[in-house]
């Protein structure tokens, strides 16, 4: 299984970035730093900071840019990387409890409100009986989805549901007898160019990716601030946490600097720092 996913990763390199590192990180060296992401915002923030992990802890940073969510808690349990940069809170524990992963969420950065699209309705007010709505298959988003349409107004769920674990049959109310069609994160933004369904909800790296802006392009646009459960982590192998690269990981993400950049390269709001 290891090897598979060592080949995944370099395969991702080889497309992507380029400029990963060859081997697994439990092989290299206390000065290089390996970290999986996904494409925008989460490596893009991390080819910001390449020359200050460089200038001021001595670190090469190496990014390994994945697209499929389901290889980068995997590779980091297994000891691929040291450490990844790509989901909230709700996800980690789910895929920690489902797989039993020895791995920990050391901080987190930043949130990307989660939006709807559509190709044919502009406003809440538009949408139509028994609408599709279509979304993630990762059950960790559902609750987000979810709690995002009740507060439209849309939808009332059960009550004493706990809106990060809610699911589709959490609904009590519908009244305009919407539909959930689910599919596979990746696949999102193809089905919102394909006109497919009359919304897709849509997490904020996979928008962005697209060329889609949360702010202007959404139907619905989640509310969102430091305190949002969905901020989104570094990760490490459990035990890891005091290491003196993830420490440096984190102080540098966390940031003055990091913090302004994703100010001002994301100054529309799909992307703000954690605090």
């Amino acid at each position: 299984m290891k090897k598979l996913i060592a080949l995944a990763l370099t395969l991702a390199c080889v497309l992507t970035l380029g400029a990963c590192s060859s081997k697994p990180a439990d092989e290299g060296d206390d000065t290089t730093l390996t970290v999986s992401c996904t494409l925008s915002p989460h490596c893009q923030i991390l080819e910001f900071t390449k020359d200050i992990f460089e200038k001021d802890y001595g670190l090469t940073l190496e990014i390994i840019e994945l697209d499929d969510y389901y290889i980068f808690n995997k590779a980091l349990d297994a000891g691929e990387v040291d450490a990844n940069y790509f989901q909230h809170v709700p996800f980690f524990d789910g895929e920690v409890e489902a797989n039993g992963y020895k791995i920990s969420n050391v901080a987190g950065i930043h949130i990307e409100p989660f939006g709807f699209y559509s190709k044919t309705i502009d406003s809440v007010d538009a949408i139509p009986e028994g609408a599709e709505i279509i979304l993630s298959n990762s059950i960790a988003d559902h609750g987000r989805i979810l709690a995002i349409l009740e507060k439209a107004g849309l939808i009332t769920l059960k009550e004493g549901i706990d809106e990060l674990n809610a699911t589709v049959e959490d609904i009590a109310d519908n009244p305009k007898n919407l539909t959930f069609t689910e599919v596979k994160p990746e696949l999102l933004t193809t089905v919102f160019e394909n006109g497919e369904g009359d919304l897709v909800a849509i997490n904020g790296n996979y928008a962005i990716s697209a060329g889609l802006n949360p702010v202007k392009d959404t139907v619905i646009l989640e509310q969102a601030d430091e305190t949002n459960p969905y901020v989104n982590i570094v990760a490490c192998q459990s035990g890891r946490e005091n290491d003196a690269e993830i420490k440096a990981l984190v102080e540098v993400l966390k940031s003055d600097a990091v913090k302004q950049y994703i100010t001002e390269t994301w100054s529309d709001g799909s992307v703000i720092p954690a605090e």
